[in-house]
This record gives structure tokens, C-alpha cells and sequence, in this order.
């Protein structure tokens, strides 16, 4: 690999600020044109980022310039405080030799965040839309390989045809309006998904962070509850997308799989959002997830929409 230490003619980098993030979405937008064929990207979305506790924006987020054009954005964070580095970058087709720059500083600075949390190697991974703007032939070349793929699944939903469900005999369902149940919540995510591929522990403070916990609608987080188990699953969703109702999060604790909570839980998100006026519903799930997730996905009508891959990077620290 050789590394620039400027970037190629004609264009800039700078550190991003939070007042970016209007300009960053637009660009992530061109971008999800491209890739998915309609906008995607919400400007809360890009905002939670830039606000990320573990991004230090002035050393961690990059924006490329062509003239006074962005054509680029970068940025990096650190969730594990050991070897597992975070990155995402998204950069115009035509700018290739910018992308190349921009893949020189954050793997340079993502050993260097190894490196002051001890590690002897940086473990970085980033994700990518299997037909993205970025030349996988070129990352190929840098070292990078694709380890993983997620599919984002999408169902139409009607009120007519999806009631909002009963729970099965002895469940109970309860939002998360009280911060005892969000609380509650965190717990169960954690745990349900502790053996899940890429999981990172994250406190309750983290947590909240990561989901912006100020603008959340805690009335669309459910827990499930068994009489012989107590709280067993955690449904999280959100309403804030403009192009469907989206599932951040389902998960079952393992003592209460083969139960069905995982379909009814699936079910209620469906009754929920077509009783919200939404015609369209959609999640993210890993594709060997060992749980069966995807298998139950596509049994309740859901169906690929597009998907994206885990690119990882491993690279000695200096």
C-alpha cells in the first residue's frame, strides 16, 4: 500500500463539524441514488453520528472536496476500547483517487486508535452495499475482505390485512415509556444479542448515545414478558424514516426461543405500523445469523430489498 500524504489535485480534506450535517446527508443521498435507487438517508441519522461519544470529530470524520464540491465523507469510531475499529465511507463513483486518499488517513488512524487502547493490530470494519461506488477491486488490493453480508428486508403492510395482534396465552407486551423499562430494554438487547456476530457491549449511557435517546419514541420499544421467565424479548422500532416503518432490533433471550415470540413479536411490528398510516415496513438481518432470523423474516412475507457487506480490515499497529 502507499500512502499520500496529500491529496490528489484539485481536491481537499477537511474535518467535519456538526453544521455539516445537512451537506453530508444530501451527499449520502446521491449516493443511496445510486446504489438503491431512492433516497435513504435521514439528517437525525447523520447528526447521531457526528454526536457518536467514541468519534473525535476533528481527528476521526474527513470531507473530501472537488473544488467547492463534496464528493466524499469519511468517519471513525471505536466501540470495543480494543482492536475492533468502526469505519464508514462513502464517496462519488468518479472519485476514486479520492477514495484511495481518504482510505490512507482512517487506516492510518484507526491503528493508531488500536494502538491507544493497547492492541497489537487493528481489526476494522466497514460496511458496504454489495453494488457500492467504491472499487472493491481496489480495496481488494489494499488488503480488505468482505466477511459478512446483511440483508434489509421489506414487507408491504395493510390494516385490513395486518391487525395489530393478541400476545399469546400468558405473554404480556409493555412499551418503554418509564426509564425502568428502558432500562429494562437495554438489558435484553444486550443479552440477546451477546452472541451475535460483531456484538459490542455497550453500557446503558453508550446505548443511548447510539440510538439518540433524546429523540426516541419510547412508545415503539416493546418488551415481551413469560410468567416463568419474566421479560424474555425486546422489540425496538422506529417512525422517523420517510420511506417505511423500520425494526432497529428483535431480539429473544435464548431460554425462551422456539416459543413464538420472535412471529408475534415480527406480527405486532406489522399491526403497529399499518395502523400508523405506513404502507411499507422493513429490517436489517445477518445472513448466517444461527437464531433462523431471516428464515422467519421471509415466512412472514418479507423479501430482500437490497444488501450490504461487512468489510474487514486487519493491520498491524505501529
Amino acid at each position: 500500500m502507499t500512502t499520500t500524504s496529500a491529496p490528489p489535485a484539485g481536491l481537499t480534506v477537511r474535518p467535519a463539524t456538526l453544521g455539516d450535517a445537512e451537506a453530508v446527508c444530501a451527499l449520502l443521498n446521491e449516493i443511496d441514488l445510486i446504489e438503491i435507487g431512492r433516497a435513504e438517508t435521514e439528517l437525525p441519522e447523520v447528526e447521531a453520528d457526528l454526536k457518536h461519544p467514541e468519534v473525535e470529530l476533528d481527528r476521526d470524520s474527513w470531507l473530501l472536496y472537488d473544488g467547492c464540491r463534496l464528493v466524499g465523507y469519511g468517519l471513525l469510531w471505536d466501540d470495543s476500547g480494543a482492536e475492533r475499529i468502526d469505519m464508514d465511507q462513502y464517496v462519488l463513483p468518479d472519485q476514486q483517487a479520492g477514495a484511495l486518499h481518504l482510505f490512507d488517513l482512517m487506516e492510518d488512524r484507526a491503528a493508531e486508535r488500536a494502538a491507544a487502547n493497547g492492541a497489537l493490530r487493528a481489526v476494522v470494519h466497514m460496511h458496504l452495499n454489495t453494488t457500492p461506488t467504491v472499487d472493491t477491486e481496489a480495496l481488494r488490493a489494499r488488503g480488505w475482505r468482505p466477511v459478512r453480508r446483511y440483508n434489509v428486508l421489506t414487507r408491504a403492510v395493510r390494516s385490513a390485512d395486518d391487525p395489530v395482534p393478541a400476545p399469546p396465552a400468558g405473554v404480556t407486551l409493555r412499551d418503554c415509556r418509564t426509564e425502568q423499562d428502558r432500562q429494562d430494554a437495554h438489558r435484553l438487547l444486550q443479552e440477546s444479542f451477546a452472541g451475535h456476530f460483531d456484538f459490542q457491549p455497550r453500557s446503558y449511557q453508550q446505548w443511548l448515545h447510539d440510538i439518540d435517546g433524546d429523540s426516541v419514541d419510547w412508545s415503539l420499544i416493546w418488551i415481551a414478558t413469560l410468567p416463568d421467565l419474566g421479560d424474555v424479548a425486546v422489540l425496538r422500532t422506529r417512525n422517523d424514516r420517510t420511506t417505511m416503518g423500520w425494526a432497529a432490533n428483535l431480539g429473544v433471550l435464548s431460554a425462551a426461543r422456539s416459543r413464538g415470540l420472535g412471529s408475534y413479536l415480527l406480527r405486532h411490528f406489522f399491526g403497529t405500523f399499518a395502523a400508523l398510516g405506513r404502507d411499507r415496513v422493513g429490517l436489517g438481518v445477518d445472513t448466517d445469523n444461527s437464531s433462523g432470523a431471516l428464515a422467519l423474516y421471509e415466512r412472514h412475507g418479507m423479501a430482500l430489498d437490497f444488501a450490504v457487506d461487512t468489510w474487514e480490515l486487519v493491520r498491524p499497529v505501529r
